[in-house]
């Protein structure tokens, strides 16, 4: 296996590069994000699906720099797919035989279905959802795959996109057309099997992501992280009719359309809406990954069905491959930290699913460390937040993140929160959690090469720790934040 792969994706609309690097079996993280917005498949739609001669040209240049781009960064592997507008054109065979032969890269054209999956096989790798359906608008068409409990079920691929429906009915103006054409492309999907899927959709794709991120602009999202990003789509429909209203590129700046998106996005906004409400969907999450994530995962995942390992957290593995400490004795951390939880937990009123954030915080909370001694924590902390993108949503992010930074304080209040509150569960769960990890953090330096046991009374209000012996500075650090707890020390062979 390639430790470097570059994935180019050849859309509609776009021209994408992305490359990663692999930090050990299934861990990696992406070291270079390029886009050209080339549009290869413009003033084909009008005219057969023929691909124009300056559009290819423009592609060919994108590509051959891409390639420069894959060389600097040394990748040894480079998958290229094409999508909507080359497997559509006729005339594909002329811009994938110059590529060829002349950049000596071979392009595999993939049809819609297939699309569709390596689609689904990047969110269910990437996103923490299990039942769901995705809609992916690109510029030449639209795919959807329907996943229930983490398995594909059904793939779908629509000629409904961005640039095609511009060209064929947004330009002259035919918007009640348009939505015909995209009610008789959905009715030929028969949702009866996958109805149960409909109230959650998974976005992907550039117009999907722009909504997103005005929604979080207009609603001051404390997170400014489109990746996991959810919404009710009924609370949000003003947002859609703002920006298929808008007549001026300044109205839809104002919204918080960014400008590259400014001449396809009444097109995407106006699918995705119609799309919505034909299939009634309640709730969207927002897909920062998709079809170039999803090339690369069935290639690394080739041996495991595309699916990463039960229980595997891809963002923390490469975390902690790239900036974890092998001698700070966080595997005995987080394994005090699951004892002490399962002790406490009912008394504390925490929920299993509490257990699995609090044990991502003890892995993760040293790996600013490698950064700066002295800021760890607020360093780990923000590592978290930014970083622990695949396969978290966003509550359980801030929550992992906070828990760390709020290691640092002996009297966690209110205001040490409020910046994500919206996102954050109460303070009292907070506390208890950073209590069970500063708890552990302590503990670590006497017993981690010791055997141990943590027994607790519920009666009595007791957690008693069994160990050989005891450090008096251990006995003092964890007397300074008992929260009311009774802890006893006693040796193993009393």
């Amino acid at each position: 296996m390639a430790k470097i792969t570059s994935v180019i994706d050849i859309g509609s609309n776009s021209v994408r590069l992305v490359v990663f690097e692999k930090s050990s079996r299934f861990g990696f993280f992406l070291i270079n994000e390029t886009k050209l917005k080339i549009k290869i498949g413009e003033g084909g739609y009008v005219k057969g699906g023929e691909l124009q001669t300056e559009p290819m040209d423009k592609a060919f240049e994108a590509i051959k720099l891409f390639l420069q781009i894959s060389r600097s960064l040394k990748a040894r592997k480079i998958l290229a797919v094409a999508t909507s507008a080359l497997r559509d054109a006729p005339n594909r065979s002329l811009f994938i035989n110059k590529v060829s032969k002349e950049l000596k890269l071979n392009i595999r054209v993939i049809d819609g279905p297939k699309e569709a999956y390596y689609g689904q096989v990047a969110v269910s790798n990437l996103l923490d959802i299990k039942n769901f359906f995705t809609i992916d608008t690109g510029g030449g068409s639209t795919e959807m795959a329907f996943v229930q409990d983490g398995k594909n079920i059904a793939t779908h691929s629509l000629n409904i996109g961005t640039v095609r429906l511009k060209e064929l009915y947004f330009d002259h103006g035919d918007i009640a057309g348009a939505k015909r054409f995209i009610v008789d492309q959905l009715s030929q999907i028969d949702s009866k099997s996958t109805a149960s899927l409909l109230a959650n959709a998974v976005v992907l794709g550039g117009s999907a992501r722009a909504i997103s991120s005005a929604i979080i602009k207009q609603t001051n999202y404390p997170l400014d992280i489109v990746h996991g990003f959810r919404y009710d789509v009924e609370t949000q429909k003003q947002i859609f009719d703002d920006i298929l209203k808008a007549t001026t590129e300044d109205e839809l700046k104002q919204i918080g359309i960014k400008e590259d998106r400014y001449d396809t996005i009444k097109a995407g906004c106006f699918i995705l809406q119609v799309i919505l409400e034909f299939f009634a969907v309640q709730k969207v999450t927002s897909s920062q990954v998709g079809v170039r994530e999803g090339v690369y995962l069935c290639d690394i995942l080739r041996t495991t069905n595309h699916r990463f390992p039960a229980n595997f957290h891809i963002s923390q593995r490469a975390l902690i491959d790239r900036f974890g400490n092998q001698n700070n004795n966080t595997v005995q951390t987080a394994k005090l930290s699951c004892d002490i939880f399962d002790q406490l937990h009912d008394s504390f009123a925490l929920e299993p699913k509490d257990k699995n954030v609090l044990k991502v915080a003890a892995n993760l909370h040293k790996i600013g460390q490698m950064l700066n001694f002295h800021n760890n924590t607020k360093l780990s902390s923000s590592f978290i937040l930014y970083g622990l993108d695949y396969g978290f949503g966003h509550k359980d992010r801030v929550l992992i993140a906070t828990i760390i930074d709020l290691t640092r304080k002996d009297n966690i209040q209110q205001k040490h929160i409020e910046k994500y509150s919206s996102l954050l569960p109460n303070i009292d769960k907070i506390s208890k959690l950073v209590f069970i990890l500063k708890l552990s953090v302590v503990l670590t330096k006497t017993l981690c090469r010791q055997k141990h046991m943590i027994r607790y009374n519920k009666s009595s209000n007791r957690l008693t720790i069994l160990a050989d012996h005891f450090q008096a500075t251990t006995k003092d650090e964890i007397d300074k934040m008992t929260k009311d707890l009774t802890i006893l020390y006693r040796a193993n062979d009393d």
